[in-house]
């Protein structure tokens, strides 16, 4: 008994021996395996494993309303449902094995002057960071946050620098323009409507009653000259004015032969009072001079324009009675016209007289006239809050015709400097933004300090130099992502650096 219970228990140690041994082996294994998928997932293996590696770093789809949203393939967004979107122009580093396989992949990006990686940060909750490569409760991978997206010091507050892939660049449409140092114009163009000259306008009137005999202006808008017949009218008056010229003509002829100087005089002064009548009552020196000649009166007297211009009103009719208070005519000269436009409170501060002011045509864009500020009203509007500019201009071949309106442009301020179009100017109201490509693709929210404005184009005072690009196109697109990149690193604070708070991730690596 004693001899079986011997060699049972050697049989027992034996198989015991050969289970250590059996697990030592397998261990074993095991080690050599990890520690070769370690080294292999570091050095990159097989060319093939080498690809789908690259392959996996440059291939990731994010969502275009959630851009922390970040996934290695192609799906749907966990938040709202859309379809995700490939990310252009930006490979992002895959999430390492272990944390010495983190800091060689940190070193080498270090060498190639790759985009610095500051932390990474929960994709559902950005106030959640890590230092290192994670995941969080669903298996989602933290999203890295790079040096490049968090906004300087001294930067613009709430934005942040955008970096666009080529793709993305040129599918967005963004375009961009050097700063150049030239000559900017602040100009306002406002509508004007033509009226006449009032230092133009004659009010034609008789100084004697009467009868209108003939009329030789027969309807409004004819065109008269000046010393050219207009009427003719009888009027008992000019005829005893006319007889009166005859008689003393004759006392001053007799008076003549005189051989006394007093009386000779006489007769001339009577003479020369008669003819002083006539001319007072506007009777031509042409009809003085016939009925001279003659020595009978006229009848009729025809009296002649005093001015010449357009008939803008007839109030006279062949035969009727008139008297002296009468208007007859209202000739008016268009030569030359006034353009009477109205120019906000705020414009008007660099009107002054004499400033040269340019004219166009809604008809006929070709033609322009150049014309000058000819009075400053002293009132403002109370209606409309506008301030009426006079201005003068010359009115060749009746082009501006009165109640016509048109376009006036008037220079105010010139000034030269660094200028950029105005499409590139984000205008608040409370602060003027542009952005400027720093490098290809990357570009920069700058604060600036705006000049005067005009035909195009704004002067920069500050905050952008001479030969810098600014974008034209599609800026307000980089706006909004600017301000979504600077509120998701805001959201993270300054904790958001290694060292700050680190939320609880389940699965993490």
């Amino acid at each position: 008994m004693s001899e079986d219970k011997e060699a049972t228990e050697k049989n027992e140690q034996g198989k015991h021996s050969r289970r250590i041994f059996i697990a030592a082996v397998v261990g074993v294994a095991l080690l050599v395996a990890s520690g070769v998928a370690y080294f292999t997932g570091i050095f990159g293996g097989s060319p093939g494993e080498k690809a789908a590696v690259s392959q996996n770093q440059k291939e990731k789809y994010t969502c275009g309303m959630h851009p922390w949203i970040i996934s290695d393939k192609p799906g749907n967004c966990p938040v709202c449902g859309m379809t995700l979107t490939k990310v252009e122009g930006e490979a992002q580093a895959p999430t390492p094995a272990k944390p010495q396989a983190e800091e060689f992949f940190a070193q080498g990006e270090a060498k190639k002057g790759e985009r610095k990686i500051l932390y990474y940060r929960n994709p559902m909750n950005p106030s959640i960071t890590s230092p290192v490569p994670a995941k969080d409760e669903m298996g989602m991978d933290f999203v890295p946050v790079y040096s490049d997206e968090v906004a300087p010091p001294g930067g613009v507050e709430g934005l942040a620098t955008v970096r666009v892939g080529e793709e993305s660049l040129h599918f967005a449409g963004i375009q961009t323009t050097p700063a150049k140092r030239e000559k900017v114009i602040h100009s306002v163009r406002t509508v004007g409507i033509v009226t006449a000259d009032e230092r133009r306008i004659r009010h034609v009137h008789t100084k004697i009653s009467g009868w209108v005999e003939k009329l030789f202006v027969n309807f409004t808008g004819d065109m008269v000259k000046r010393g050219r017949p207009i009427l003719s009218i009888y009027s008992p008056e000019l005829l005893a004015s006319q007889e009166e010229f005859l008689q003393a003509r004759e006392t001053a002829a007799k008076f003549a032969v005189s051989s006394s100087p007093d009386v000779q005089k006489l007769g001339q002064e009577l003479l020369q009072s008669a003819r002083r009548r006539l001319q007072l009552f506007d009777v031509p020196e042409g009809f003085v001079a016939e009925i001279e000649r003659t020595g009978t009166p006229r009848r009729t007297v025809t009296l002649n324009a005093p001015v010449s211009g357009y008939v803008l009103m007839k109030g006279v009719f062949e035969g009727q009675q008139v008297e002296p208070g009468v208007e007859l005519f209202n000739v008016t000269d268009l030569s030359k016209v006034w353009i009477e436009a109205d120019l906000y409170e705020y414009e008007t501060s660099s009107v002054r007289v004499g400033q040269e002011a340019s004219l166009t045509l809604t008809y006929d864009p070709g033609v322009q006239l150049k014309g000058k500020v000819a009075y400053v009203f002293p009132y403002l509007s109370p209606e409309s809050r506008t301030l009426k500019v006079r201005f003068d201009f010359p009115n060749p071949k009746l082009t501006l015709k009165p109640a016509m309106y048109v376009d006036v442009s008037l220079a105010l301020t010139t000034a030269e400097g660094v200028a950029i179009p105005d499409s590139a100017l984000i205008d608040t109201g409370i602060r003027q933004v542009v952005f400027v490509e720093t490098s290809p693709g990357t570009f920069e929210p700058r604060l600036v300090k705006t000049g005067i404005r005009g035909e195009g184009k704004v002067q920069l005072l500050a905050g952008v130099k001479e030969g810098e690009k600014v974008v034209i196109r599609a800026n307000f697109l980089l706006d909004s992502e600017s301000k979504l990149r600077a509120a998701l690193t805001k959201m993270t604070g300054p904790s958001a650096a290694p060292g700050g708070q680190h939320g609880q991730h389940g699965g993490g690596q």
